[in-house]
């Protein structure tokens, strides 16, 4: 339910801007975009979600550099900002929210379970941040990342 708050926030916001979103996820798995389009009425709003799991529908479907995905992993900033800057230049959204992570379980030392990478692309810029949830099981990891992706859309919709 906390979500489901958080995503009719962030549409009322770009629905008050005149703004188009869209998530590009790979973590999530499309649990962002499920999270908007569960709202009656988000066609307004919501232009499209790209699910990019494996390294070559990055590549395929958002540009992210066959290079960048090899040199930083697929959990990375420099890939977090890829994914949306790619998002942004495939749709006709002004907002995009980028995800990617390790849900779990598993992952490494340097890239623990847990340990997501956020980006937020506007026409102004985009912004990165990394977030570790910890070792708390895939269903809640992938949660997490949601209201946090919810979280970092709202923030962008209230700047100026």
């Amino acid at each position: 339910m906390i979500a489901e708050a958080r995503a009719r926030a962030v549409l009322d916001a770009a629905r008050a801007k005149g703004w188009r979103v869209t998530a590009a996820e790979s973590c999530t798995g499309g649990m962002v975009s499920a999270a908007l389009t569960d709202i009656a009425g988000s066609s307004d709003v919501f232009d499209r979600g790209f699910v990019t799991y494996s390294y070559p529908s990055k590549t395929s479907m958002l540009g992210v550099p066959q290079a960048m995905l090899a040199e930083h992993g697929a959990v990375s900033e420099p890939v977090s900002r890829a994914m949306a800057s790619g998002a942004l230049a495939a749709s006709g959204a002004d907002l995009v929210v980028a995800i990617t992570g390790v849900a779990g379980p598993g992952g490494s030392e340097a890239k623990p379970e847990g340990l997501v990478w956020f980006a937020v692309a506007t026409r102004a810029g985009i912004r990165a941040e990394k977030r570790d949830f910890g070792s708390l099981g895939r269903e809640t990891v992938r949660t997490r990342s949601v209201e946090t992706a919810l979280d970092l859309m709202l923030q962008a919709l209230a700047g100026p």
